[in-house]
């Protein structure tokens, strides 16, 4: 029960934090990239620094790098096309998750195995 309201308290006020810079900035479409991931992340690494330590905390955050970077890869590779090609956005989505899966999984059995 402690860890769900520390998970609450954590997670609503990086929440509400993020929010608050989202509607600083323009464009307004910024708000929910900075709502969502980044206050996210940050609730989970305290969580993990106070549940299992820094280690698995240090852990975490080189994976979600990691995970970005192979987010970045995937993104580009589909805006690309959608900007290029005449293409479906399902289909364009679907074509290019081996994109993600193939960066992800390389980065992982290069870096953290």
């Amino acid at each position: 029960m402690k860890l769900i309201l520390i998970r609450f308290l954590i997670g609503g006020i990086s929440v509400s934090t993020f929010a608050l810079l989202g509607d600083l900035f323009k464009p307004k479409s910024f708000a929910g990239l900075f709502g969502a991931a980044p206050s996210v992340a940050l609730a989970t690494l305290a969580l993990s620094v106070i549940v299992e330590g820094k280690d698995n905390a240090a852990t975490q955050s080189t994976s979600m790098m990691l995970s970005c970077v192979a987010l970045f890869c995937y993104s580009s590779c589909l805006s690309w096309t959608m900007m290029h090609r005449p293409m479906r956005t399902i289909w364009a989505t679907i074509l290019f998750l081996p994109v993600w899966a193939v960066v992800s999984f390389g980065l992982w059995a290069m870096l953290l195995r």
